[in-house]
């Protein structure tokens, strides 16, 4: 049987349900998978609302159970719930006496956490997709180490595995809800109007019960799941997906947030902005005294010059969350961001991307006098596109950045003037006012750019010398 290569992707593992991800690859993802973590090893699962993430839980679980893995199954959860997992001791693996199958390989672990846990999501994209978030040793599982467990699989494509899907059933929405009402007690009864909007997703697996119990005021949006995302589509970071969350902000609410179809990503809104992921973190970081703060490549000037000015120490690094968990371990920082809504606390936390906990700690802001607007009115105006796509293709995308690399070593005479280039992620060209960006999507056969600039006509400016380049780089292949 053929199993695409294609699945097999920087930061996660994706496809479409049934074609792709069936029970034949995915029997397998969960054996290779269960060899690479270890034999008698505890591995915790968890899923989103898709309807055929429970199959998938099965299919994997086979596997797992193939490699000699003890296997944990938390249900439905939120992407950050899962993540958490790796934090706890379980101590009580047969909660309510709910197990499925005994477990011959649990006694020596009963106070043990996962060594490894599993998130089965499609994230924010469409309904018939699904795929598979690792974590390894707290640490995620990305880039060539699922490339070269894809080119194992697909090596051994043909192994039979048996259906096992013996698993023990196990509660961690309660030890994270109550983790965050212990962490968060100071937030209870705040009188601000919160508008949420869960976008039929996984975020109301927990939010609202942590809302409750803060006795917080809030109006809920499309919480319950649903993995046929019948109202809009669960990705905050488009502007359309926002249109009733900001409807019922101006009508009723002092500030909304949004999230994605995992709870890993979110969007922030009050009545005069949507606040971006690097925005946030110059929020965030205001409560914290000399932070180290990891931006992608993405990101705004304004944010790392403003948390320079304010004594922070501001690195640029590559985008995608595997990426930024790896270099704030790697320089102790105390927060990430991506501006796409990809918020990452250490300082107080435990360093992966959380959009509930983003929630809380922005409500912190406000219960401690943070006037947000305030806030972002008094950053230097700055004109910045969105993300813009290019169409290309998986096997010319990084042709393309190492063409455009060589283009700017000796550029066009009408080309602006270059102050240097930033290449750790593609192309990174800071200008006199501004700078461009250019780099591969490493999930879509795609190229991001993006542009700023003090003046509007200059942003523009940029975005067509660098659009030229990028057809010059085209033709050069």
């Amino acid at each position: 049987m053929s199993i695409p290569k294609s699945i097999f992707r920087e930061y996660d593992i994706r496809g479409i349900f049934d074609k792709e991800l069936n029970e034949q690859s995915v029997k397998l993802i969960g054996f290779h998978l269960g060899q690479k973590i270890g034999s008698n090893k505890i591995v915790s699962i968890g899923y989103d609302a898709r309807s055929h993430s429970p199959i998938l839980r099965d299919y994997l679980t086979s596997g797992l159970n193939a490699a000699g893995c003890t296997v944990l199954d938390m249900g439905m959860v939120a992407t950050p719930v899962n993540y958490f997992s790796n934090y706890q001791k379980i101590k009580d693996l047969t909660p309510n006496g709910q197990a499925q199958g005994t477990a011959p390989t649990i006694t020596p672990h009963l106070e043990a956490s996962p060594d490894a846990s599993i998130m089965i999501t499609g994230s924010h994209n469409p309904s018939e997709y699904n795929g598979f978030k690792i974590t390894i040793d707290k640490a995620p599982f990305f880039g060539e180490q699922i490339y070269a467990l894809g080119d194992a699989i697909i090596a051994d494509s043909d192994r039979k595995i048996p259906d096992n899907t013996e698993r023990i059933e196990i509660d961690v929405k309660t030890p994270y809800i109550d983790f965050m009402i212990n962490e968060f007690a100071h937030l209870k009864c705040l009188d601000t109007k919160i508008i949420i909007d869960c976008g039929n997703g996984v975020a109301d697996t927990v939010l609202t019960k942590i809302f409750d119990v803060l006795e917080l005021n809030y109006k809920g949006l499309y919480c319950e799941p649903d993995g046929t995302f019948p109202n809009h589509h669960p990705d905050p970071s488009v502007e359309k997906n926002l249109a009733d969350v900001k409807a019922l902000l101006e009508k009723e609410g002092d500030i909304a947030f949004a999230y994605d179809g995992d709870a890993d990503r979110i969007a922030v809104l009050t009545h005069k902005y949507n606040i971006k992921g690097d925005q946030m973190a110059l929020l965030f970081a205001l409560g914290m005294e000399n932070p180290t703060v990891i931006g992608e490549v993405k990101c705004s000037q304004v944010m790392y010059d403003e948390l320079k000015r304010r004594g922070a120490t501001a690195i640029m690094y590559k985008t995608g969350h595997s990426n930024l968990k790896v270099k704030m371990k790697e320089t102790n920082a105390d927060l990430a961001c991506e501006v796409s809504g990809h918020i990452f606390f250490k300082h107080r936390y435990f360093g992966y991307d959380d959009a509930i906990y983003a929630t809380l700690r922005m409500l912190e802001l406000i219960k401690n006098g943070i006037d947000l607007d305030a806030e972002i009115d008094a950053l230097p105006q700055v004109f910045s596109t969105e993300e813009i796509k290019v169409e290309t293709t998986e096997e010319e995308k990084f042709a393309i950045i190492d063409a455009v690399k060589t283009l700017l070593q000796n550029p066009p005479a009408d080309f602006p003037a270059i102050k240097n280039i930033i290449d750790v992620d593609g192309v990174r060209i800071n200008f006199e006012n501004g700078w461009g960006l250019v780099r591969a999507s490493n999930t879509t056969p795609v190229l991001v750019t993006r542009f700023e600039s003090t003046d509007e006509t200059l942003a523009k400016h940029y975005e067509s010398a660098v659009n030229d380049l990028i057809t010059k780089a085209k033709a050069a292949l």
